[in-house]
């Protein structure tokens, strides 16, 4: 994972400098609204509440069409959840355990954006994929008679039943509008699409996916 980090850290100081000289580039930075969808260890549906992130990043916008532009990035964006969910145990009893997790990504959107003129500003409507890998994160769990914390790692010699898969992929939807000053406020929303849960014997009914909204400024240059 180090190796990762090291690789994804150099990639970012080469788009950081490359997009700096170039017009059409982006900074955006906002609050993050996210949970972990899915299902739990018995195959039902996840109760689970929100938590606050945020993120913040950089992107490079071109045009590709009339009002039409293709807009990739670089975020670094939080994520996680709070997860309900009833586990059984010995003699037959059953337990609440209460996940929180708490996960950091490098994230790269890949938008289109159509953006046509509204008054002297310009409408965003934008979706598109993403792809993400996770830098680091806690989880904890708790249940009447255990707690417990364990670091999320990028491979697979643990046995610690919060392991979670680094990557992850969605997509993205985005409504918004940008100021004539070039200034703009924008509503992003995320579907997450790949099972993050590392599966275990006996775990093949669990499923979570990083599910959320988020509201943040940008500014293009």
């Amino acid at each position: 994972m180090k190796t990762t980090k090291k690789l994804l850290t150099v990639l970012l100081l080469i788009f950081l400098s490359s997009a700096l000289f170039a017009q059409g580039f982006g900074i955006r930075a906002g609050v993050n609204f996210q949970n972990i969808n899915g299902k739990d260890f018995n195959g039902d549906q996840l109760e689970n509440t929100l938590v606050t992130g945020f993120h913040a990043g950089v992107n490079y916008e071109m045009p590709v069409g009339t009002d039409l532009y293709f807009q990739p990035g670089l975020l670094f964006s939080t994520k996680g959840g709070k997860i309900e969910s009833v586990v059984n145990v010995e003699n037959s009893n059953e337990e609440l355990l209460v996940t929180k997790l708490a996960l950091s990504y490098i994230e790269l959107p890949l938008n289109f954006m159509f953006k046509p003129l509204l008054g002297s500003g310009h409408m965003l409507l934008g979706f598109g994929p993403y792809i993400a890998y996770a830098m680091g994160g806690k989880g904890t769990e708790r249940d009447y008679v255990l707690e417990f914390e364990s670091e999320l790692t990028a491979d697979r010699k643990s046995t610690d039943p919060l392991y979670l898969k680094a990557f992850d992929a969605g997509a993205n939807f985005i409504i918004g509008y940008e100021l004539a000053s070039m200034l703009s406020l924008q509503l992003n929303a995320q579907l997450g699409l790949l099972d993050i849960y590392s599966t275990y014997p006996n775990d093949d009914k669990i499923a979570w996916k990083n599910t959320g909204y988020g509201l943040s400024l940008g500014y293009r240059f």
